[in-house]
């Protein structure tokens, strides 16, 4: 079965304590469908397209586990903390194996 991988790109963050609230309330929720942190912020740099102020990756055990989560009461009201100050382009995509 493939992993399922959340990719949030965010363009614009206005309320940096919306933000924290958000992470602190939805990362216990996203931990429970099985969902890894792989990059939350850190050092970056762009070489081509646009310049996101902040990168999100989770690593789910599938594809279905991403969206289930997504989908989820708990998470959603997880994400009103934050969705009226934030802008961000988010994704859940399938991973691939060459193995």
């Amino acid at each position: 079965m493939a992993k399922g991988y959340w990719i949030s790109l965010y363009t614009k963050i206005e309320n940096q304590e919306n933000q924290k609230k958000y992470a602190k309330t939805v990362t216990p929720i996203i931990k429970s469908y099985g969902g890894t942190p792989l990059v939350r912020g850190g050092k970056y740099k762009v070489y081509d397209g646009d310049n996101f102020q902040r990168t999100v990756v989770w690593e789910f055990p599938s594809y279905e586990k991403a969206v289930e989560c997504h989908s989820s009461k708990e998470y959603q009201a997880g994400w009103n903390l934050t969705k009226e100050t934030s802008v961000r382009h988010m994704q859940i995509v399938e991973g691939f194996s060459t193995e």
